[in-house]
């Protein structure tokens, strides 16, 4: 197992290098435990986790998102548009399983301790479950990949989410046969890693030209 500064620096949003090869099931346990360990507002658990291995599942979605990728790149122009089409944004099918986290608004209500005046604060907690999972992953040697071109309602239409589940992301989950050294929209030129400094304020924000 590698420490956490690691498995924080060698994550990767993992799209070309997936093998497709099976992740054994207490490997997938231990993920899955890890993303269920997240903190959460009023101790809430908002989170679901929909393991998605079906292939007719994948490419139903697979396709949809190909749509959607092609209404995003519409939207550009020359250099911009080049760039784009050279990054590939999802690993669906080649991914050894599809992991689908939603949020629930309803759990724990209808007082939700430390929900009442940050209404996000639980969709919040299942990004930390994301979080926890991805950085678990990276530690188990598999790559993971979020994947955001995609419609809520088709997304739960596809599942049987109900109307009052969001789903939060479809995740691609499986061994990989590198994870790459450099983050793919960095590598591709698509926006350069931000410096620390430029993040960072003392006591008030400070606008920046």
């Amino acid at each position: 197992m590698t420490d956490l500064y690691d498995a924080i620096f060698r994550r990767r949003d993992v799209r070309a290098e997936f093998t497709g090869e099976p992740i054994a099931d207490a490997t997938l346990e231990r993920i899955l435990t890890a993303a269920h360990a997240a903190p959460s507002v009023g101790n809430s658990q908002p989170w679901d986790f929909v393991l998605v291995r079906g292939e007719e599942t994948r490419r139903r979605f697979h396709e949809h998102v190909a749509i959607e990728r092609e209404t995003f790149a519409s939207t550009l122009e020359g250099e911009r548009a080049a760039t784009f089409s050279r990054i590939k944004v999802e690993g669906i099918l080649e991914s050894t399983l599809g992991v689908v986290v939603t949020y629930d608004a309803e759990r724990g209500g209808p007082a939700v301790l430390g929900r009442h005046a940050i209404a996000d604060a639980g969709l919040y907690s299942s990004c930390l479950a994301i979080q926890n999972l991805w950085l678990a992953a990276t530690a188990e040697g598999l790559g993971m990949g979020w994947v955001s071109f995609y419609r809520e309602e088709f997304l739960q239409e596809l599942l049987g989410i109900p109307a009052s589940v969001r789903p939060v992301a479809w995740l691609c989950l499986g061994p990989v046969t590198q994870l790459q050294e450099v983050p793919d929209l960095v590598r591709h030129g698509w926006r350069p890693k931000r410096p620390l400094a430029e993040a960072v304020h003392v006591d008030r924000f400070r606008v920046r030209a």
